[in-house]
Formats: structure tokens, C-alpha cells, sequence
């Protein structure tokens, strides 16, 4: 594994630091007026979700780690697991539902995501950016309402609430995009 000074820490690198793996969330370079330079940094666990504030200087030494991406189709969910196949080599793995957290929603049939893995370990799985989703209830449309920059709440077909522009009308498809997990566009 590379070792990499303090001072070189970047956002979105993963680190091995105290037996963990964490990815830098956020990176502050400070120069006090006395004293050395150091970096500020926030971490999050990539197991467990826990936060860490460290400070880094330039003469210290971390891990930096390597992820293997893979890209996996979903198949199916059973008891909380969800099941992936390497489109690959066809072999299978489940994985708890909460890897996915609030994004859970959004996984559909046969769609292709990204497995980060360190090692045989798999540590976070990224949705495709934009997923096409069915509005199954909201408001009607109300002509001329269309000038005003305002939002009403819908519902989609998988359950999740968002708010869509006011021209949006039931049972049509719209565009969601998962990491903001705001309406993008019609489909």
C-alpha cells in the first residue's frame, strides 16, 4: 500500500488509519502563525458510518487505499440481502440492504450499480446517477401556475416523497436524480 504525507490528503481519498478504513470527507490546510503546517481533516468510517476529526502533518505518514469497482446487476432481495451479479464472471453476492441506506428505494430489477471492494470485502454501492421513476400520486395540474418558481410534494411508485415542478401531472414519468434525490427531469 502507498504511503502518502499528511499534507497530501485529498477529498474522496480512503485511508487506513487507528485499524479502520475511512474516507476523507473533508480537508482543511491550516497554517498557524507558530508552529508547523497541518491538515485538518474529517473522516468517515466506511464499515460503520462514525465520524472522525484528525489532524495530519506533513511529516506524518497514512495508508492510502485502493477500492476495486466492479460493476454488479441486481437480481433480486430476500430477508434484507440483496443479491448482485458480476456481469462478468456470473458469480453472485448478497449484500444487507443498508449498504444503500435512504438510496434503497431507488434500486430497481436488473439495473447495473458500482461495488466498491477492499479486498473480498464489499464497503459501498453507488446507484447510476438519474433513475426514470412513475409518479403515482400528487396534485392536479393547475393551468397558468407555471410562472411562479414553486414545488409540489408527489409520491412515486416506489414510496418515496419528493417535490416536483407544478406541471408535473399523476402517472407520469419523471427523471429522479439519487444522490440529491430531487426530480431532474421528465422522462
Amino acid at each position: 500500500m502507498p504511503k502518502i504525507n499528511g499534507n497530501e490528503i485529498r477529498p474522496g481519498n480512503i485511508l487506513e488509519h487507528d485499524g479502520g478504513l475511512w474516507a476523507a470527507v473533508k480537508v482543511d490546510h491550516v497554517k498557524p502563525g507558530k508552529g508547523g503546517a497541518f491538515a485538518q481533516v474529517e473522516l468517515r468510517n466506511l464499515r460503520n458510518g462514525s465520524k472522525l476529526n484528525e489532524r495530519f502533518r506533513s511529516a506524518d505518514k497514512v495508508e492510502r487505499v485502493r477500492l476495486d469497482q466492479k460493476d454488479q446487476q441486481f437480481l433480486f432481495e430476500t430477508d434484507g440481502m440483496l443479491t448482485f451479479m458480476d456481469s462478468e464472471t456470473f458469480d453472485q453476492i448478497a449484500l444487507p440492504a443498508e449498504l444503500l441506506g435512504e438510496r434503497r428505494p431507488f434500486l430497481q430489477d436488473g439495473m447495473t450499480v458500482h461495488i466498491e471492494y477492499y479486498g473480498e470485502e464489499a464497503l459501498n454501492v453507488t446507484l447510476p446517477q438519474k433513475v426514470t421513476c412513475k409518479v403515482v400520486e400528487t396534485e392536479p395540474v393547475v393551468k397558468g401556475q407555471t410562472a411562479a418558481n414553486s414545488f409540489k410534494p408527489a409520491v412515486l411508485d416506489n414510496g418515496v416523497r419528493i417535490t416536483v415542478p407544478p406541471f408535473v401531472a399523476q402517472d407520469e414519468s419523471i427523471v429522479v436524480n439519487t444522490e440529491t434525490m430531487e426530480y431532474s427531469e421528465r422522462a
